[in-house]
Protein backbone atom coordinates (compact mmCIF):
# COMPACT_ATOMS: atom_id res chain seq x y z
CA UNK A 1 0.00 0.00 0.00
CA UNK A 2 3.09 2.30 0.44
CA UNK A 3 4.47 1.53 -2.73
CA UNK A 4 1.31 2.20 -4.48
CA UNK A 5 1.11 5.62 -2.71
CA UNK A 6 4.86 6.47 -3.47
CA UNK A 7 3.81 5.62 -7.27
CA UNK A 8 1.34 7.62 -7.36
CA UNK A 9 2.96 11.06 -5.78
CA UNK A 10 6.28 10.27 -7.42
CA UNK A 11 5.51 12.60 -10.42
CA UNK A 12 4.90 15.29 -8.17
CA UNK A 13 8.12 15.11 -6.11
CA UNK A 14 10.95 14.64 -8.61
CA UNK A 15 11.93 17.48 -11.21
CA UNK A 16 11.30 20.38 -8.54
CA UNK A 17 14.94 20.87 -6.84
CA UNK A 18 13.65 19.54 -3.38
CA UNK A 19 15.55 18.21 -0.37
CA UNK A 20 15.86 14.65 0.09
CA UNK A 21 14.88 15.65 3.90
CA UNK A 22 11.32 17.15 2.12
CA UNK A 23 10.82 13.86 0.31
CA UNK A 24 11.35 11.73 2.98
CA UNK A 25 9.27 13.70 5.32
CA UNK A 26 6.40 13.34 2.51
CA UNK A 27 6.98 9.96 3.29
CA UNK A 28 7.32 8.97 6.79
CA UNK A 29 3.53 11.55 6.96
CA UNK A 30 2.36 8.61 4.54
CA UNK A 31 3.27 5.83 7.18
CA UNK A 32 0.48 6.18 9.43
CA UNK A 33 -2.44 5.95 7.07
CA UNK A 34 -0.51 2.99 5.87
CA UNK A 35 -0.45 1.54 9.86
CA UNK A 36 -4.38 2.48 10.22
CA UNK A 37 -5.33 0.49 7.41
CA UNK A 38 -2.46 -2.42 7.93
CA UNK A 39 -2.32 -3.15 11.14
CA UNK A 40 -5.64 -5.24 11.38
CA UNK A 41 -4.47 -7.39 9.04
CA UNK A 42 -0.63 -7.71 10.37
CA UNK A 43 -2.97 -9.08 13.60
CA UNK A 44 -4.61 -11.37 11.70
CA UNK A 45 -1.84 -13.12 9.74
CA UNK A 46 0.47 -12.95 13.21
CA UNK A 47 -3.16 -14.58 14.76
CA UNK A 48 -3.14 -17.20 12.03
CA UNK A 49 0.63 -18.50 11.90
CA UNK A 50 0.83 -18.70 15.30
CA UNK A 51 -1.46 -20.69 16.70
CA UNK A 52 -0.80 -22.47 13.58
CA UNK A 53 2.56 -22.86 14.68
CA UNK A 54 1.21 -24.07 18.28
CA UNK A 55 -1.26 -26.78 16.82
CA UNK A 56 1.05 -28.15 13.87
CA UNK A 57 4.28 -28.64 16.57
CA UNK A 58 1.76 -30.72 19.38
CA UNK A 59 2.17 -27.98 21.58
CA UNK A 60 -1.82 -27.24 21.71
CA UNK A 61 -1.91 -31.13 22.54
CA UNK A 62 0.66 -30.84 24.99
CA UNK A 63 -1.32 -28.47 26.63
CA UNK A 64 -4.30 -30.19 27.23
CA UNK A 65 -2.21 -33.59 28.15
CA UNK A 66 -1.24 -31.09 31.06
CA UNK A 67 -4.59 -29.68 32.15
CA UNK A 68 -4.42 -26.56 30.59
CA UNK A 69 -7.73 -25.83 28.33
CA UNK A 70 -7.78 -23.64 25.10
CA UNK A 71 -9.69 -20.88 27.23
CA UNK A 72 -6.74 -20.82 29.08
CA UNK A 73 -4.42 -20.16 25.95
CA UNK A 74 -6.78 -17.66 24.27
CA UNK A 75 -7.15 -15.83 27.67
CA UNK A 76 -3.69 -13.39 27.32
CA UNK A 77 -3.95 -13.22 23.62
CA UNK A 78 -7.19 -11.87 23.73
CA UNK A 79 -6.24 -9.37 26.42
CA UNK A 80 -2.76 -7.81 24.13
CA UNK A 81 -5.79 -7.88 21.57
CA UNK A 82 -7.77 -5.60 23.77
CA UNK A 83 -4.10 -3.51 24.45
CA UNK A 84 -3.62 -3.33 20.35
CA UNK A 85 -7.26 -1.58 20.33
CA UNK A 86 -6.31 0.55 22.91
CA UNK A 87 -3.93 1.50 21.36
CA UNK A 88 -5.15 1.82 17.73
CA UNK A 89 -7.58 4.12 19.36
CA UNK A 90 -5.21 6.56 20.40
CA UNK A 91 -3.17 6.21 17.35
CA UNK A 92 -6.24 6.65 14.77
CA UNK A 93 -7.70 9.86 16.87
CA UNK A 94 -4.52 11.77 17.99
CA UNK A 95 -1.19 10.34 15.31
CA UNK A 96 -2.77 9.86 12.37
CA UNK A 97 -4.89 13.16 12.45
CA UNK A 98 -2.32 15.03 12.80
CA UNK A 99 -0.18 13.34 10.22
CA UNK A 100 -2.50 13.58 7.93
CA UNK A 101 -3.20 17.83 8.12
CA UNK A 102 0.69 18.07 8.05
CA UNK A 103 0.94 15.93 4.91
CA UNK A 104 -1.68 18.19 3.48
CA UNK A 105 0.07 21.09 4.62
CA UNK A 106 3.22 19.89 2.97
CA UNK A 107 1.63 18.70 -0.50
CA UNK A 108 -0.10 22.25 -0.94
CA UNK A 109 3.35 23.93 -0.69
CA UNK A 110 5.43 21.32 -2.72
CA UNK A 111 2.31 22.10 -5.61
CA UNK A 112 3.82 26.45 -5.42
CA UNK A 113 7.02 24.87 -6.02
CA UNK A 114 8.37 25.59 -9.46
CA UNK A 115 4.75 25.61 -11.09
CA UNK A 116 5.78 24.82 -14.58
CA UNK A 117 6.32 21.35 -13.57
CA UNK A 118 2.52 21.23 -11.89
CA UNK A 119 0.97 22.04 -15.18
CA UNK A 120 -1.02 19.31 -17.17
CA UNK A 121 -1.91 19.12 -20.62
CA UNK A 122 -5.63 19.55 -21.84
CA UNK A 123 -6.34 20.80 -18.33
CA UNK A 124 -7.45 24.42 -17.03
CA UNK A 125 -4.29 24.73 -14.46
CA UNK A 126 -4.28 27.31 -11.72
CA UNK A 127 -1.16 29.26 -12.17
CA UNK A 128 -1.32 32.19 -10.04
CA UNK A 129 -4.75 31.37 -7.11
CA UNK A 130 -7.67 33.82 -8.25
CA UNK A 131 -6.11 35.34 -11.29
CA UNK A 132 -4.36 33.42 -13.88
CA UNK A 133 -5.59 29.77 -15.41
CA UNK A 134 -3.53 28.59 -18.01
CA UNK A 135 -4.77 25.71 -20.50
CA UNK A 136 -2.21 24.07 -23.38
CA UNK A 137 -3.33 21.28 -25.53
CA UNK A 138 0.77 19.85 -25.40
CA UNK A 139 3.49 20.54 -23.32
CA UNK A 140 7.32 19.53 -23.50
CA UNK A 141 8.50 19.37 -20.14
CA UNK A 142 12.72 19.25 -21.46
CA UNK A 143 12.02 22.27 -23.55
CA UNK A 144 8.97 24.11 -21.43
CA UNK A 145 7.87 24.38 -25.28
CA UNK A 146 3.34 24.70 -25.20
CA UNK A 147 1.42 24.84 -28.51
CA UNK A 148 -2.44 25.59 -28.70
CA UNK A 149 -2.26 28.04 -25.83
CA UNK A 150 -5.11 29.36 -23.70
CA UNK A 151 -4.95 31.88 -21.13
CA UNK A 152 -7.78 33.46 -18.75
CA UNK A 153 -6.76 36.79 -17.34
CA UNK A 154 -9.12 37.40 -14.18
CA UNK A 155 -6.46 39.73 -12.14
CA UNK A 156 -8.30 42.97 -13.18
CA UNK A 157 -11.71 43.20 -12.26
CA UNK A 158 -12.77 45.84 -14.77
CA UNK A 159 -12.16 43.60 -17.61
CA UNK A 160 -12.15 40.01 -18.99
CA UNK A 161 -9.38 39.05 -20.60
CA UNK A 162 -8.76 35.48 -22.71
CA UNK A 163 -5.10 35.09 -24.86
CA UNK A 164 -5.26 32.66 -27.25
CA UNK A 165 -1.82 31.54 -29.16
CA UNK A 166 -0.52 28.77 -31.48
CA UNK A 167 2.82 28.37 -29.55
CA UNK A 168 4.87 29.46 -26.66
CA UNK A 169 7.58 28.98 -24.06
CA UNK A 170 7.74 29.23 -20.43
CA UNK A 171 10.68 30.04 -17.79
CA UNK A 172 11.06 31.67 -14.54
CA UNK A 173 13.03 35.11 -14.42
CA UNK A 174 16.36 35.36 -12.61
CA UNK A 175 15.32 36.26 -9.30
CA UNK A 176 12.83 32.65 -9.41
CA UNK A 177 9.64 34.73 -8.83
CA UNK A 178 7.85 35.38 -11.76
CA UNK A 179 6.89 33.31 -14.60
CA UNK A 180 7.30 34.65 -18.01
CA UNK A 181 5.36 33.22 -20.82
CA UNK A 182 6.10 34.42 -24.67
CA UNK A 183 3.47 33.57 -26.99
CA UNK A 184 3.84 33.33 -30.92
CA UNK A 185 0.66 33.51 -33.56
CA UNK A 186 -2.42 34.74 -31.54
CA UNK A 187 -4.37 37.02 -30.56
CA UNK A 188 -6.38 38.93 -27.22
CA UNK A 189 -9.78 39.59 -26.41
CA UNK A 190 -10.59 41.42 -24.22
CA UNK A 191 -14.70 42.26 -22.40
CA UNK A 192 -15.48 44.72 -20.07
CA UNK A 193 -17.70 44.16 -17.26
CA UNK A 194 -19.37 46.89 -17.04
CA UNK A 195 -21.15 46.80 -21.17
CA UNK A 196 -20.10 42.94 -21.87
CA UNK A 197 -21.52 43.78 -25.15
CA UNK A 198 -18.39 45.45 -26.41
CA UNK A 199 -15.37 42.79 -27.13
CA UNK A 200 -11.96 44.03 -27.98
CA UNK A 201 -9.65 41.52 -29.86
CA UNK A 202 -5.66 42.43 -30.42
CA UNK A 203 -3.86 40.30 -33.10
CA UNK A 204 -0.49 39.61 -31.93
CA UNK A 205 2.82 37.99 -33.26
CA UNK A 206 4.64 37.80 -30.23
CA UNK A 207 3.15 38.58 -27.03
CA UNK A 208 5.45 38.79 -23.60
CA UNK A 209 3.46 37.75 -20.46
CA UNK A 210 4.69 37.99 -17.26
CA UNK A 211 2.96 36.45 -14.22
CA UNK A 212 4.23 37.92 -11.01
CA UNK A 213 4.25 36.02 -7.31
CA UNK A 214 4.54 32.40 -9.24
CA UNK A 215 7.54 31.65 -6.67
CA UNK A 216 9.58 28.79 -7.13
CA UNK A 217 11.10 28.88 -3.41
CA UNK A 218 9.75 26.22 -1.32
CA UNK A 219 8.52 27.61 1.79
CA UNK A 220 6.46 25.62 4.79
CA UNK A 221 3.65 26.68 5.81
CA UNK A 222 3.53 27.57 9.68
CA UNK A 223 -0.35 28.68 10.70
CA UNK A 224 -2.77 26.24 8.39
CA UNK A 225 -5.32 25.93 11.08
CA UNK A 226 -7.94 24.67 8.24
CA UNK A 227 -8.40 20.94 8.54
CA UNK A 228 -10.92 18.60 6.87
CA UNK A 229 -12.74 15.64 8.02
CA UNK A 230 -9.83 13.27 8.21
CA UNK A 231 -7.62 15.54 9.57
CA UNK A 232 -9.13 16.44 13.17
CA UNK A 233 -9.45 14.38 15.86
CA UNK A 234 -12.20 12.73 17.34
CA UNK A 235 -13.27 15.53 19.78
CA UNK A 236 -12.75 18.28 17.17
CA UNK A 237 -15.30 15.97 14.98
CA UNK A 238 -17.86 15.67 18.08
CA UNK A 239 -18.16 19.40 18.18
CA UNK A 240 -18.15 19.93 14.15
CA UNK A 241 -21.06 17.50 14.15
CA UNK A 242 -22.88 19.59 17.10
CA UNK A 243 -22.68 22.78 14.92
CA UNK A 244 -23.26 20.41 11.80
CA UNK A 245 -26.38 19.19 13.10
CA UNK A 246 -27.57 23.15 14.33
CA UNK A 247 -27.35 24.25 10.98
CA UNK A 248 -29.37 20.83 9.99
CA UNK A 249 -31.93 22.25 12.28
CA UNK A 250 -32.23 25.87 11.16
CA UNK A 251 -31.90 24.44 7.36
CA UNK A 252 -35.04 22.50 7.53
CA UNK A 253 -36.46 25.17 9.59
CA UNK A 254 -35.92 27.57 6.75
CA UNK A 255 -37.25 24.71 4.35
CA UNK A 256 -40.61 24.01 5.83
CA UNK A 257 -41.30 27.24 6.32
CA UNK A 258 -40.90 28.59 3.03
CA UNK A 259 -42.18 25.83 1.24
CA UNK A 260 -45.62 26.29 3.04
CA UNK A 261 -45.46 29.59 1.92
CA UNK A 262 -44.88 28.42 -1.68
CA UNK A 263 -47.78 26.27 -1.08
CA UNK A 264 -49.88 28.89 0.21
CA UNK A 265 -49.60 30.96 -2.96
CA UNK A 266 -50.66 27.61 -5.28
CA UNK A 267 -46.70 28.29 -6.42
CA UNK A 268 -45.25 25.12 -8.60
CA UNK A 269 -42.55 23.46 -6.28
CA UNK A 270 -39.22 21.59 -8.12
CA UNK A 271 -39.32 17.85 -7.93
CA UNK A 272 -36.60 17.55 -5.39
CA UNK A 273 -38.49 20.04 -3.35
CA UNK A 274 -41.35 17.76 -3.19
CA UNK A 275 -39.39 14.80 -2.63
CA UNK A 276 -36.80 16.43 0.46
CA UNK A 277 -36.41 14.27 2.93
CA UNK A 278 -37.01 15.64 6.60
CA UNK A 279 -36.28 13.24 8.39
CA UNK A 280 -32.83 14.17 10.64
CA UNK A 281 -29.77 12.11 10.19
CA UNK A 282 -28.67 9.29 12.28
CA UNK A 283 -25.76 9.99 14.27
CA UNK A 284 -24.63 7.44 16.89
CA UNK A 285 -21.30 7.23 17.84
CA UNK A 286 -19.12 6.99 20.88
CA UNK A 287 -17.21 9.80 20.50
CA UNK A 288 -19.53 11.73 23.17
CA UNK A 289 -18.15 9.00 25.99
CA UNK A 290 -14.48 8.92 24.51
CA UNK A 291 -14.40 13.24 24.61
CA UNK A 292 -15.97 12.36 28.10
CA UNK A 293 -12.94 10.26 29.20
CA UNK A 294 -10.71 12.09 27.70
CA UNK A 295 -11.46 15.67 29.35
CA UNK A 296 -11.17 14.13 32.81
CA UNK A 297 -7.38 13.77 32.01
CA UNK A 298 -7.19 17.20 30.59
CA UNK A 299 -5.97 20.35 32.84
CA UNK A 300 -8.35 22.38 33.52
CA UNK A 301 -8.76 25.62 32.07
CA UNK A 302 -8.71 28.80 34.26
CA UNK A 303 -11.59 31.67 33.92
CA UNK A 304 -11.45 34.81 35.47
CA UNK A 305 -14.45 36.47 37.46
CA UNK A 306 -16.78 38.31 35.45
CA UNK A 307 -16.67 36.38 32.83
CA UNK A 308 -19.21 33.80 33.37
CA UNK A 309 -21.76 35.57 30.80
CA UNK A 310 -19.29 35.38 28.03
CA UNK A 311 -18.29 31.73 28.59
CA UNK A 312 -22.07 30.96 28.80
CA UNK A 313 -22.84 33.29 25.47
CA UNK A 314 -19.84 31.51 23.67
CA UNK A 315 -21.06 27.99 25.43
CA UNK A 316 -24.53 28.98 23.56
CA UNK A 317 -23.35 29.71 20.46
CA UNK A 318 -21.24 26.13 19.86
CA UNK A 319 -24.09 24.82 21.71
CA UNK A 320 -26.87 25.80 19.05
CA UNK A 321 -24.89 27.05 16.10
CA UNK A 322 -25.99 31.08 16.54
CA UNK A 323 -28.10 32.95 18.98
CA UNK A 324 -31.44 33.79 18.82
CA UNK A 325 -32.30 37.47 20.52
CA UNK A 326 -35.61 37.01 21.80
CA UNK A 327 -38.45 40.40 21.77
CA UNK A 328 -39.05 42.48 24.77
CA UNK A 329 -42.43 41.16 26.29
CA UNK A 330 -44.08 44.75 25.87
CA UNK A 331 -43.04 45.63 22.23
CA UNK A 332 -45.42 45.24 19.71
CA UNK A 333 -45.30 43.23 16.89
CA UNK A 334 -44.83 45.59 13.58
CA UNK A 335 -46.41 45.00 10.67
CA UNK A 336 -44.54 43.25 7.67
CA UNK A 337 -42.06 41.38 10.24
CA UNK A 338 -40.06 39.30 8.58
CA UNK A 339 -38.53 35.91 9.12
CA UNK A 340 -35.09 34.52 8.75
CA UNK A 341 -35.67 34.36 5.23
CA UNK A 342 -35.50 37.78 4.44
CA UNK A 343 -38.25 38.56 1.75
CA UNK A 344 -40.28 35.73 3.10
CA UNK A 345 -43.29 37.25 5.11
CA UNK A 346 -43.71 35.53 8.65
CA UNK A 347 -47.13 34.16 9.03
CA UNK A 348 -47.08 34.72 12.53
CA UNK A 349 -46.10 37.91 12.07
CA UNK A 350 -48.78 38.41 9.57
CA UNK A 351 -51.23 37.03 11.81
CA UNK A 352 -50.43 39.00 14.58
CA UNK A 353 -50.00 42.46 12.80
CA UNK A 354 -53.65 41.84 11.08
CA UNK A 355 -55.06 41.24 14.73
CA UNK A 356 -53.42 44.37 16.03
CA UNK A 357 -54.97 46.53 12.96
CA UNK A 358 -58.44 44.84 13.68
CA UNK A 359 -58.23 45.91 17.37
CA UNK A 360 -57.53 49.71 16.64
CA UNK A 361 -59.88 50.16 14.14
CA UNK A 362 -63.84 50.14 15.06
CA UNK A 363 -64.89 49.31 11.31
CA UNK A 364 -64.94 45.93 9.61
CA UNK A 365 -61.67 44.04 9.14
CA UNK A 366 -60.39 44.62 5.43
CA UNK A 367 -59.07 41.71 3.90
CA UNK A 368 -56.20 42.24 1.11
CA UNK A 369 -54.91 39.73 -0.93
CA UNK A 370 -50.85 40.37 -1.62
CA UNK A 371 -49.88 39.35 -4.43
CA UNK A 372 -47.53 35.81 -5.24
CA UNK A 373 -44.10 36.45 -4.88
CA UNK A 374 -42.06 34.88 -7.24
CA UNK A 375 -39.04 34.66 -5.31
CA UNK A 376 -40.23 31.95 -2.70
CA UNK A 377 -40.14 29.01 -5.42
CA UNK A 378 -36.13 29.96 -5.93
CA UNK A 379 -35.85 30.35 -2.08
CA UNK A 380 -37.28 26.78 -1.27
CA UNK A 381 -34.85 25.42 -3.48
CA UNK A 382 -31.75 27.34 -1.96
CA UNK A 383 -33.31 26.05 1.17
CA UNK A 384 -33.94 22.30 -0.34
CA UNK A 385 -29.94 22.78 -1.36
CA UNK A 386 -29.08 23.97 2.03
CA UNK A 387 -30.51 21.49 3.83
CA UNK A 388 -29.22 18.39 1.65
CA UNK A 389 -25.50 20.17 2.43
CA UNK A 390 -25.45 20.29 6.04
CA UNK A 391 -27.17 16.38 6.09
CA UNK A 392 -24.22 15.19 3.72
CA UNK A 393 -21.71 17.25 6.15
CA UNK A 394 -23.60 15.51 8.93
CA UNK A 395 -23.16 12.01 7.61
CA UNK A 396 -19.67 12.38 6.80
CA UNK A 397 -18.89 13.22 10.51
CA UNK A 398 -20.39 10.42 11.78
CA UNK A 399 -18.79 8.37 9.36
CA UNK A 400 -15.28 9.57 10.20
CA UNK A 401 -16.01 8.99 14.06
CA UNK A 402 -17.29 5.71 13.86
CA UNK A 403 -14.23 4.94 10.96
CA UNK A 404 -11.81 5.51 13.80
CA UNK A 405 -13.72 3.19 15.96
CA UNK A 406 -14.21 0.22 13.90
CA UNK A 407 -10.65 0.06 12.65
CA UNK A 408 -9.27 -0.35 16.18
CA UNK A 409 -11.66 -2.77 17.28
CA UNK A 410 -10.96 -4.91 13.98
CA UNK A 411 -7.89 -5.29 15.77
CA UNK A 412 -9.87 -7.43 18.76
CA UNK A 413 -12.35 -9.13 16.02
CA UNK A 414 -9.60 -10.62 13.78
CA UNK A 415 -7.91 -12.15 16.77
CA UNK A 416 -11.17 -13.68 17.94
CA UNK A 417 -11.47 -15.13 14.52
CA UNK A 418 -8.11 -16.04 13.48
CA UNK A 419 -7.67 -18.82 16.60
CA UNK A 420 -10.58 -20.68 16.12
CA UNK A 421 -9.25 -20.95 12.15
CA UNK A 422 -5.65 -22.63 12.62
CA UNK A 423 -6.27 -24.65 15.66
CA UNK A 424 -9.30 -26.07 13.18
CA UNK A 425 -6.57 -26.86 10.75
CA UNK A 426 -3.47 -27.12 12.21
CA UNK A 427 -1.25 -28.55 9.21
CA UNK A 428 -2.16 -24.92 6.61
CA UNK A 429 1.03 -23.77 7.03
CA UNK A 430 1.66 -20.60 5.54
CA UNK A 431 -1.10 -21.00 2.60
CA UNK A 432 -3.71 -21.19 4.91
CA UNK A 433 -2.35 -18.36 6.69
CA UNK A 434 -2.50 -16.44 2.98
CA UNK A 435 -5.66 -18.12 1.81
CA UNK A 436 -7.89 -16.62 4.40
CA UNK A 437 -6.39 -13.76 5.30
CA UNK A 438 -7.06 -12.45 2.15
CA UNK A 439 -10.38 -13.81 1.41
CA UNK A 440 -10.98 -11.84 5.02
CA UNK A 441 -9.38 -8.76 4.15
CA UNK A 442 -11.34 -8.86 0.99
CA UNK A 443 -14.78 -9.15 2.66
CA UNK A 444 -13.58 -6.60 5.16
CA UNK A 445 -12.59 -3.74 2.81
CA UNK A 446 -15.40 -4.25 0.49
CA UNK A 447 -17.67 -4.40 3.67
CA UNK A 448 -15.84 -0.85 4.57
CA UNK A 449 -15.92 1.25 1.81
CA UNK A 450 -19.15 -0.07 0.73
CA UNK A 451 -20.63 1.10 4.27
CA UNK A 452 -18.42 3.97 3.76
CA UNK A 453 -20.15 5.24 0.31
CA UNK A 454 -23.60 4.19 1.79
CA UNK A 455 -23.30 6.04 5.30
CA UNK A 456 -22.00 9.52 3.73
CA UNK A 457 -24.93 9.32 1.19
CA UNK A 458 -27.16 8.80 4.22
CA UNK A 459 -28.67 5.37 2.39
CA UNK A 460 -27.45 3.67 5.39
CA UNK A 461 -27.40 5.01 9.41
CA UNK A 462 -23.22 5.15 9.39
CA UNK A 463 -23.14 3.81 12.55
CA UNK A 464 -24.97 0.39 11.18
CA UNK A 465 -22.82 1.32 7.81
CA UNK A 466 -19.26 1.41 9.43
CA UNK A 467 -19.91 -1.41 12.14
CA UNK A 468 -21.43 -4.22 10.15
CA UNK A 469 -18.32 -5.81 8.95
CA UNK A 470 -17.04 -5.83 12.53
CA UNK A 471 -20.69 -7.85 13.78
CA UNK A 472 -20.24 -10.15 11.26
CA UNK A 473 -16.90 -11.28 11.81
CA UNK A 474 -17.40 -10.83 15.29
CA UNK A 475 -20.41 -13.61 15.22
CA UNK A 476 -18.32 -15.73 12.73
CA UNK A 477 -15.61 -15.68 15.72
CA UNK A 478 -17.78 -16.22 18.18
CA UNK A 479 -19.55 -19.16 16.40
CA UNK A 480 -16.27 -20.62 15.98
CA UNK A 481 -14.76 -20.18 19.47
CA UNK A 482 -18.20 -21.86 21.33
CA UNK A 483 -17.32 -24.75 18.67
CA UNK A 484 -13.09 -24.70 19.06
CA UNK A 485 -12.32 -28.26 20.99
CA UNK A 486 -15.18 -30.17 20.04
CA UNK A 487 -13.67 -30.83 16.34
CA UNK A 488 -12.06 -33.99 15.50
CA UNK A 489 -9.12 -33.06 13.71
CA UNK A 490 -5.47 -34.23 14.72
CA UNK A 491 -1.93 -32.94 14.01
CA UNK A 492 -2.09 -35.41 11.52
CA UNK A 493 -4.87 -33.94 9.71
CA UNK A 494 -6.54 -30.50 9.53
CA UNK A 495 -4.42 -29.28 6.99
CA UNK A 496 -5.93 -26.91 3.30
CA UNK A 497 -6.49 -29.84 1.79
CA UNK A 498 -8.84 -31.00 4.22
CA UNK A 499 -11.24 -27.68 4.14
CA UNK A 500 -11.18 -28.12 0.08
CA UNK A 501 -12.03 -31.57 0.45
CA UNK A 502 -15.03 -30.72 2.80
CA UNK A 503 -15.88 -27.91 0.55
CA UNK A 504 -16.12 -30.04 -2.92
CA UNK A 505 -18.22 -32.60 -0.74
CA UNK A 506 -20.66 -29.90 0.14
CA UNK A 507 -20.76 -28.64 -3.39
CA UNK A 508 -21.24 -32.39 -4.53
CA UNK A 509 -24.26 -32.75 -1.98
CA UNK A 510 -26.12 -29.49 -2.78
CA UNK A 511 -25.99 -30.79 -6.65
CA UNK A 512 -26.98 -33.95 -5.79
CA UNK A 513 -29.70 -32.73 -3.89
CA UNK A 514 -30.80 -30.52 -7.56
CA UNK A 515 -30.96 -33.16 -9.41
CA UNK A 516 -33.22 -35.08 -7.19
CA UNK A 517 -35.20 -32.60 -7.39
CA UNK A 518 -35.27 -32.00 -11.46
CA UNK A 519 -35.47 -35.97 -11.61
CA UNK A 520 -38.62 -35.51 -9.08
CA UNK A 521 -40.31 -32.66 -10.91
CA UNK A 522 -39.68 -34.37 -14.26
CA UNK A 523 -41.55 -37.86 -13.21
CA UNK A 524 -44.23 -35.75 -12.38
Amino acid sequence: MLLQYVGKNIGNLVGKGLSSWVILEFFALSIPLTIALTLPMAVLVATLYAFSRLAAENEITALKASGVGLGSVLTPVLWAAAGVTLIMIGFNDQVLPRANHRLAILQRDIAQKKPTFGLREQVINEVSPGKFYLRAAHLDEGSNRMREITIYDMGDATRRRTIYADSGNMAMNPGMTDLELTLYNGNMQDIPTATPSQLQRLYFTTDFIRMRGVGNQFEKTAGDTYKGNREMTICEMHLAEKRARSDYLNARHDFIEAKNQAIGQHMVLSESAKKARLNQPVSVDLSAIYCGMVNLFRPKAAHAQGTTTASSTAAMFHRYGRLRTPAPASTTPALGTQSRLGSVPSARATTASSTASSTASSMAPVVTHEPPNFEVATQVDAANIRLMETAGMLNELSVEINKKFALAVACFVFVMLGAPIALRFPRGGVGLTIGVSLVVFALYYIALIGGEALGKRGMIPPAISMWMANVLFAAVAILLLARMGTQAATARGGDAREMFDAMKGWVRHQLGLLGLERRSSADR
